[in-house]
């Protein structure tokens, strides 16, 4: 009975965690229609989460497009396939690992960033202080960074996807010998307004989830620097699990049968 007694509190602990994020996600989208706004709150969560990640991001995708292409054409060999390295590259980078690793590299630089950020505000009553001043936390602290990283993501996984690409460019043209133009014309012709559209949509939604993790966590700190970790390490995991979740997710509604 012991062994039930903890299945069913683990089970219970889960559905009050998912009803918990649930109240709060709306509790912030709520928070959109009415005023008031902190505009620059809002300027200031577009440059921390759009702007400072672009090195991270180009960094992650152009080697990730490269070494795409080298297994690519390592296993294509094996079938005399070399020539779809654009075609799969392309596809693979704008459909799959250009969304996720943008959101993987958003969630452990942003998510761990607004985590830490809030829950030191808690610690130091600087949240209380807000309440004091008849000024919202959840309007004055979580909408402008949930907003944000909805906004900016798309653009981040847009430009992860063409610099993706790029890397697989290169490394087809300088070290596997494609021609340069059919490379290029093979990975425009491939790809299909969906699949281009689909990134995007997953970005939107992966940065959602990484700044309203973020935000949550941040919001039940608990006290002292041990909770400011455990609230960092927190969002940055739940975050990362539920962007990996909503990519199956999205993939199943965008390309099932």
């Amino acid at each position: 009975m012991s062994f039930l007694a903890t299945i069913g509190r683990t089970v219970l602990g889960f559905l009050a965690a998912i009803g918990s994020v649930t109240l709060f996600a709306m509790e912030t989208v709520s928070h959109l229609f009415r005023p008031p706004y902190y505009p620059r709150e809002f300027g200031h969560a577009l440059l921390q989460i759009g702007y400072f990640s672009l090195p991270v991001v180009g960094l992650t995708t152009i080697f990730t497009g490269g070494a795409l292409a080298l297994q690519i054409y390592a296993g294509g060999a094996r079938f005399s396939a070399e020539a779809v390295v654009p075609q799969i590259v392309a596809i693979g980078m704008v459909r799959e690992l250009g969304p996720v690793l943008v959101g993987l590299m958003i969630a452990a630089r942003v998510t761990s960033s607004i985590a830490a950020e809030i829950a030191t505000m808690k610690v130091t009553e600087q949240i209380d202080a807000l309440t004091t001043l008849s000024t919202n936390p959840m309007k004055y602290l979580t909408l402008p960074r949930v907003l944000a990283a909805t906004l900016v993501m798309p653009v981040l996984v847009g430009v992860g996807d063409v610099i993706g690409i790029m890397g697989g460019y290169l490394v087809g043209v300088e070290r596997l010998g494609f021609n340069a133009s059919t490379y290029l014309r093979n990975t425009v012709d491939f790809l299909e307004f969906l699949d281009i559209v689909t990134s995007l949509a997953k970005g939107a939604v992966f940065g959602f989830l990484a700044a309203l993790m973020g935000c949550y966590f941040g919001m039940r700190s608990g006290r002292g620097a041990q909770g400011v970790g455990r609230a960092t390490k927190g969002a940055v995991v739940a975050a990362s699990v539920l962007i990996l979740a909503a990519n199956f997710i999205l993939t199943e509604l965008f390309f099932a049968a």
